[in-house]
């Protein structure tokens, strides 16, 4: 290091100051922190991290490069622990930055892209897909509640421009001289065209500490199937003919897609305690429109289980926030 321009022992700690307004924040941080990481037997990831701590009325401000450390100092733990997943590398950065700035609580999301080789329906011809892993922690005093999240990509045909497209094709069926077994027979048989769009579905479930691992794989595939089909990279004609079939044979508004991630939760998961948090959340990327639509739903695994049983509306959806904070409850 050049002596000119080596820090002097003396020098102050600016971040460690006063402020000139003396209230907390509740987030300091970084965002858009890229690292590839190793986790378990599954490979390397590109991952976008996102890290947050808050901050007290007497200090100036956190220590950014100190982020910076404790995400390599948890990747570097998550190298020599092959059982290591996303979330519980988030609940590590989560830990760590909270001890090292001195936080009362700390906050840290990973979105990491994940390769999985899929055949395609017909061809069986495989190419790979890539879909979003997600983990997120808040670290507190009272201890460290994680969320587990997936997110794929699924095609999506709309119920109510089938109707009409059927309607119309009555009518013409009809004015052909077909009569209503027929029409009905024809309108069985033959796939009615309908407006399709891309959607992205994705899933998180928070278990409390020490609960049971979730498989990722299980979750995409949960996701991708509430959706009208799924989609491909690479297809052959065959293919392509099989995913607009499917799709037209199964057409689910944003609002089906999202019900159906529920169901499957509720359904696939009978073991998870009623404390689990989930959240889906569905965005159809329209065709014939110029906006995007949207469908979420969260609160625990027991507020959903009643609602599906009772068939009653709930009044209370507890928010990612809430649960993530009520580590310690």
């Amino acid at each position: 290091m050049n002596p000119e321009i080596a820090l002097s022992p003396n020098a102050v700690d600016v971040q460690s100051s006063q402020p000139a307004t003396r209230v907390s924040l509740s987030r300091v941080g970084v965002t858009g922190v890229e690292k590839v990481i190793s986790i378990g037997e599954d490979g390397h990831y590109h991952a976008e991290l996102e890290c947050y701590v808050d901050l007290s009325p007497d200090q100036a401000g956190a220590h950014m490069s100190r982020f910076e450390e404790n995400v390599s100092e948890a990747i570097e733990e998550v190298v020599r622990s092959q059982s290591m997943r996303a979330e519980q590398l988030a609940a590590r950065i989560a830990e760590l930055v909270r001890v090292k700035q001195k936080g009362l609580r700390a906050e840290v999301s990973i979105n990491a892209r994940y390769a999985q080789t899929m055949p395609a329906p017909v061809s069986g011809i495989e190419n790979q897909e890539i879909y979003n892993l997600l983990g997120t922690a808040v670290a507190s005093p009272e201890g460290t509640r994680t969320v587990t999240g997936v997110q794929a990509q699924g095609m999506t045909a709309c119920p109510c421009a089938q109707g009409m497209v059927a309607d119309l094709a009555r009518t013409r069926l009809r004015s052909k001289g077909y009569d209503e077994g027929q029409v009905e027979e024809i309108i069985e048989e033959v796939p009615i065209a309908t407006h399709n769009q891309r959607g992205l579905g994705t899933l998180w479930i928070g278990c409390t500490e020490g609960g049971p691992d979730l498989d990722a794989r299980d979750m995409l595939r949960l996701v991708e199937s509430s959706m009208s089909s799924e989609i491909y990279e690479l297809m052959k004609r065959p293919d392509e003919m099989s995913v607009v079939v499917k799709a037209h044979s199964q057409p689910r508004f944003v609002e089906d897609c999202v019900r159906e991630m529920v169901r499957q939760v509720v359904e696939g998961y009978p073991d998870l305690p009623d404390q689990t948090f989930v959240m889906a959340r569905q965005e159809n990327l329209e065709t014939i429109h110029r906006h995007n639509v949207v469908a979420e739903r969260y609160g625990t695994l027991g507020e959903l289980r009643a609602e599906l049983a009772s068939g009653e509306h709930s009044g209370r959806h507890q928010t990612m926030r809430e649960w993530l904070e009520g580590a310690g409850a």
